[in-house]
């Protein structure tokens, strides 16, 4: 795991604000703050609010890692960032395991933006603190994990950037 130097670490914040068009901000209004590829899913967080001792949380961080390890191949690295803060390039085969250092950031947005992102921006996860959601983007990372993360979280809230509509009975 490296921590990503001044020069890097722009280059990278500069093309993630690019492509995906990211706009932070507290106000609901302007939710979501990036636009949402087309090969994604967001979902509310809400569910982990009533989870005793974190074991909802702690499933839904296993259920996002082991997808991403499995979504980037054996010898991929991934890009962790945390929004005005300390951001990592990583081997998520060389990290979580007993007597390997802890993965840098984690999928749920704890007070800030958290990005996890292959080097190519077609695969990861977007953390939102203020709406409260994770999107997981990128086919191969979807089929890898959004069927489990649906049984834990629930419905969708949005799949490809549009909001997902609930019918009622």
């Amino acid at each position: 795991m490296v921590e990503l130097l001044e020069a890097e670490y722009r280059r990278v914040w500069d093309r993630f604000y690019d492509e995906f068009e990211f706009r932070p901000s507290t106000s609901s209004l302007k939710w979501p703050a990036i636009k949402e590829p087309v090969a994604s899913v967001t979902w509310s967080l809400a569910a982990l609010d009533d989870a005793p001792a974190y074991g909802r949380l702690n499933r839904l961080v296993e259920m996002v890692e082991r997808g991403l390890t499995s979504s980037i191949g054996p010898s991929g690295t991934l890009l962790a960032l945390d929004w005005q803060h300390t951001s990592y390039r990583f081997a998520p085969q060389d990290v979580g395991d007993p007597g390997q250092p802890a993965w840098p950031l984690s999928p749920y947005p704890d007070g800030d933006y958290y990005v996890y992102l292959s080097e190519d921006f077609r695969t990861g996860s977007f953390g939102h603190p203020w709406e409260g959601s994770l999107c997981l983007f990128g086919q191969e990372l979807l089929d890898a994990a959004s069927a489990e993360v649906e049984k834990l979280l629930g419905r969708p809230i949005r799949r490809s950037g549009r909001a997902v509509v609930t019918s009622v009975r």
